[in-house]
């Protein structure tokens, strides 16, 4: 990350008016900047203390606030750390990040320099960085809970604890290599042998669903699919609560896909409604459709529609669609249907809707909400949150793969070399400079 050493400042709380603001400083001139600012030498530590606050240079009163210390190392940063509490007006705000830009010693912090800086002493390991950067993001509980365990440090104590167990099977397969003259315990690499096959297999467990964790983060993808006039954005705009899709009578409206984000229980989810299924009436159109059934592809869900007042004439193509895995059948516009009648035998299970009236969209979402929650809850375990983590996973496992197979014991010993060096990219236990510019730029200033 660019940017020198010394004492960063930035606005810690969000952008906009608001009644109270933060303003953080970390590094060695801290405390001094504080006295230069408030007048005061002898702040208690970890205690909210009442201060008046004033431009050094002029003298001038800027603001009447609260102030906290945290003295290093017993801080966010592992550095001095300070925060002024102030009004959250930009007139205020503003003039005293100019006032502090005045000072030699001070300089703007760049985006997720603090917990850099966190991270650079010790305060938490790079898993833990990302954690804080979902948490900064979420939107949903899931997302929350996710991030808070991933925080708390429970994805860098899988890892860690797989590679304290990996150093260790290294220190004694070197030990049967290195003195191979002395009496050494029986077995030692019948053990090397037995760790690594548990140790890979846990590994293997754990990345079998890498899609699961992303789930959380970026959210659980469903495409509404049916026939022209089937009622598909009218469900759409159901399930949101507001207009995001254009409704009308003319087939062939929606061209391109309409997303809108949704929080289905605690759940990320994201709705798509997509076009008509049919031979479209021209480029633009078959492209839409072209795009609907790439989309059905990669979803993680499926809602397929059917208008109710014609279910005499169903789609051949579209009923196909309903026995794909992780498909819901919906039947719309029951508003309209005459009593009396009878699903079609072709159609399993259905739930009967009108985005007219609301009947049936409890229904449909709580269906939609336990398949979710099937999907992305059900386990406390750490989940697999980050490419980054994956590929590094697939390097471990690599190197295990190639330690049981290796020939000579000079190139067993470098695969499990090779092997917990992968694992200790993920924490960053490993000199991991150039995956630390991508990691950080991921949060906001004063983060």
């Amino acid at each position: 990350m660019a940017g020198d050493a010394g004492t960063i400042f930035a606005v810690s709380s969000g952008a906009g008016r608001a009644g109270i603001a933060v303003v953080r400083l970390s590094g060695p001139d801290t405390l001094e900047a504080v006295t230069r600012f408030t007048g005061l030498t002898d702040i208690l530590p970890r205690k909210a203390t009442r201060v008046t606050v004033k431009d050094p240079e002029s003298g001038e009163l800027l603001d009447d606030g609260l102030v906290l210390v945290f003295p290093k190392p017993r801080s966010f940063t592992g550095e001095d750390v300070a925060e002024l509490h102030v009004h959250g007006s930009r007139a205020v705000l503003d003039d005293i990040i100019i006032a502090l830009s005045r000072q030699p010693a001070l300089r703007p912090a760049e985006a997720g320099e603090f917990s850099r800086r966190a991270f650079d002493n010790g305060k938490f390991d790079l898993t833990a960085a990302e954690g804080l950067a979902d948490l900064i993001n979420a939107e949903t509980t899931a997302q929350r809970r996710q991030a808070q365990r991933q925080l708390r440090g429970d994805l860098a104590a899988l890892y860690d604890d797989w590679r304290d167990r990996l150093m260790k099977a290294i220190a004694l397969f070197e030990a049967e290599i290195d003195f191979s003259d002395e009496e050494l315990p029986p077995g030692l690499r019948d053990e090397v042998d037995s760790a690594v096959q548990l140790l890979e297999a846990e590994i293997k467990d754990h990345v079998a669903d890498p899609d699961r964790g992303r789930r959380v983060r970026d959210g659980f993808y469903i495409t509404v699919l049916g026939a022209p006039n089937v009622g598909k954005s009218s469900l759409v705009n159901r399930l949101s609560k507001r207009d995001v899709a254009i409704v009308s009578e003319v087939a062939g409206t929606t061209r391109d896909v309409v997303e809108v984000h949704l929080d289905l229980g605690g759940f990320p989810v994201i709705v798509a409604d997509t076009a008509g299924l049919r031979h479209g009436s021209d480029v633009i159109e078959n492209e839409g459709i072209r795009r609907a059934r790439a989309r059905a592809e990669t979803s993680d869900h499926r809602l397929v529609l059917f208008d109710g007042t014609q279910l005499h004439d169903l789609d051949p193509e579209t009923v196909k669609l309903v026995y794909a895995p992780d498909t819901v059948t919906v039947i719309t516009k029951s508003d309209l249907m005459e009593s009396g009648w009878v699903p079609p035998a072709e159609l399993p299970d259905p739930i009967l809707v009108s985005s007219e009236t609301g009947e049936g969209i409890e229904e449909l979402v709580e269906r939609l909400r336990l398949d979710v929650e099937i999907r992305h809850g059900g386990s406390t375990a750490p989940l697999l949150t980050r490419v980054r983590h994956l590929v590094a996973l697939q390097d471990c496992l690599s190197g295990l793969s190639g330690y049981q197979q290796a020939g000579g014991v000079e190139l067993a010993a470098e695969d499990l070399r090779l092997a917990v060096r992968a694992l200790g990219k993920i924490t960053g236990r490993v000199d991991v400079e150039d995956v630390l510019d991508i990691i950080f730029k991921e949060f906001c200033i004063g983060k």
